[in-house]
């Protein structure tokens, strides 16, 4: 257990000087949040009593699908796993280690983005702060485990960031947190309805936490967890 704490605590150490989790955690997010912030709520002022879950939606697409895989490519598709395996480290280490620390990234840039938007934007506080928060966790988590794909499967780091634009911009797009959704054409709204965000969105929301928008996410997480399962495999057997 301690090993594993060790793990979890320099790879956090490790992040915090990764420009690209810096970037994709941190910076983008919080200045699309500071700029489109100001503009949603001018054009669209009922928009202040879901400001907050509108923009952490895309903080954490941001970090799970731009963010992580980078990060698992560096370490399965380099001399890294190599490594690993000739120390005895568990093959799985890796991705948990990554998993959970931009978990706890994720996690900060939200709660500033849930501190700031109520100061700067007259933005509505949830409800219920503890079932937001747990809402939020496993929307990351989920959004995480479909990132944690996207890094074991892909080795190529431009067609991963090809593939991550392709995740990425349909979460943000078609989810309902820039417009709403019933805007958009019948084929566009049921293509939403397959993005975690379309989900997760909807779960943020004031009594919105119910088995409705639940049960999808759930489903994803352990398909995603099986998928992972299959790749780390493999990547042992290498």
């Amino acid at each position: 257990m301690s090993g594993f704490l060790y793990g979890v605590t320099l790879q956090w150490k490790l992040d915090i000087r990764s420009k690209s989790l810096l970037v994709t955690c941190y910076i983008i997010p919080l200045i699309f949040f500071l700029l489109m912030g100001g503009i949603f709520t001018s054009v669209m002022p009922d928009m202040r009593s879901t400001l907050i879950q509108s923009m952490i939606v895309m903080s954490v697409s941001m970090g799970a699908f731009i963010g992580l895989p980078p990060s698992l490519i560096e370490t399965y598709g380099s001399d890294i796993n190599k490594i690993y395996k000739a120390n005895g480290v568990p093959v799985y280490l890796g991705l948990v280690t990554m998993f959970l620390s931009t978990f706890i990234h994720l996690m900060i840039a939200c709660a500033v983005i849930v501190v700031l938007a109520p100061i700067l934007f007259q933005a509505v506080l949830p409800a219920q702060l503890p079932i937001f928060f747990f809402a939020l966790a496993i929307y990351i988590i989920v959004s995480l485990s479909i990132g944690s794909i996207l890094g074991l499967i892909i080795k190529n780091q431009a067609k991963l960031t090809m593939i991550a634009q392709l995740v990425f911009l349909p979460s943000i797009m078609l989810s309902g947190i820039m417009f709403p959704i019933d805007l958009l054409p019948d084929f566009l709204e049921i293509i939403g309805h397959i993005f975690p965000a379309f989900w997760g969105y909807r779960l943020m929301l004031n009594h919105g936490f119910c088995l409705k928008n639940l049960w999808y996410l759930i489903l994803v997480f352990f398909a995603a967890l099986i998928v992972c399962k299959i790749f780390l495999k493999k990547q042992k057997l290498k």
